[in-house]
């Protein structure tokens, strides 16, 4: 008889996402239980719960998901939960905070589709800017990024410091080089957008980042995504909708939202998917979530 799936979502929130909680279940996991307010402290205790009270052939059927809103606290608590296993007996591990990873992952493998298709172009040597880089999302995809060879840009809305705190961080964790730039002016926004060649909005919901007429100024954009689905958009003109489509008065074309959240979607489905099909315990973070992105895009 086969064992039950079952899946522990872990957060330090207050709250477990029923975003999350819906996707874990819709991609097949039997049960699904949620724990809050969970400390970096409290992970090697309830990953070890979980791995010992089943024997080790069922760990495959066991899983851990990481959520929250904070992406070094995700990757610390992936850490945390590798060390804390004692082969053979572990469990599968996926962590994506406030969805960031999937939508990170989802938004860079749109635009390196796009850039393949229209311009025969790859993410290694191109200009990337990034808009709201001290969020998860904008973290993301700037590692993701500059581990593709891209030249990353983070640029930060009030002032250099702390974009440039997290250039550090990236290098420091990741080995890959990115650079701060300070955007807390429309003038420096607009210095900053005429040397880009791709744009990725991050920033909150219902924020305008991007006028208009920055965007006109920007002659060697090729391509803008924005994920942010709340009105105004982050980058002004930007559908929700728009799948590569013409962006305004520039010759860029727009990524908006929507398409970007269409493959977030699968992807994070996707993911906890082969949780459940895999044939020994695995462990995903943003990387493996770019890697599925990108094939979902092929």
């Amino acid at each position: 008889m086969s064992r039950k799936t079952i899946l522990h979502m872990l957060t330090p929130l207050r709250q477990m996402s029923p975003f999350d909680v819906n996707m874990a279940l819709d991609a097949g996991y039997d049960h699904v239980v949620p724990y809050t307010d969970v400390a970096l402290a409290d992970i090697a205790g309830l990953v070890q719960d979980a791995v010992f009270s089943r024997p080790p052939d069922a760990g495959v059927a066991t899983g851990i998901f990481i959520a929250g809103r904070d992406t070094i606290l995700a990757l610390d608590m992936i850490d945390a939960a590798k060390q804390a296993m004692v082969p053979p007996f572990e469990v599968s591990v996926f962590a994506d905070p406030a969805g960031s990873f999937t939508t990170a992952a989802a938004m860079v493998a749109r635009v390196e589709k796009t850039l393949g298709k229209l311009h025969n172009r790859e993410l290694a040597g191109t200009k990337v800017s990034i808009f709201g880089a001290t969020g998860v999302v904008g973290y993301c995809t700037a590692v993701i990024s500059a581990k593709e060879g891209a030249d990353v840009t983070l640029v930060g809305h009030d002032g250099i410091s702390r974009v440039e705190a997290i250039a550090e961080a990236i290098k420091a964790r990741f080995g890959v080089t990115v650079t701060a730039a300070d955007g807390s002016t429309e003038d420096r926004k607009t210095e900053l957008l005429r040397q880009a060649e791709v744009v990725l909005a991050a920033a909150k919901a219902g924020v305008q980042v991007i006028s208009a007429e920055q965007l006109r100024q920007a002659a060697n954009l090729l391509v803008a995504a924005d994920v942010n689905a709340v009105p105004p958009a982050g980058i002004e003109g930007l559908a929700v909708h728009a799948k590569a489509d013409t962006l305004g008065q520039t010759a860029a074309v727009g990524i908006g939202p929507l398409s970007i959240g269409n493959v977030k979607y699968k992807t994070q489905s996707g993911l906890f998917k082969q949780m459940i099909g895999a044939e020994k315990p695995v462990i995903y973070d943003f990387q493996d979530a770019f890697t599925l992105a990108r094939s979902i895009e092929k």
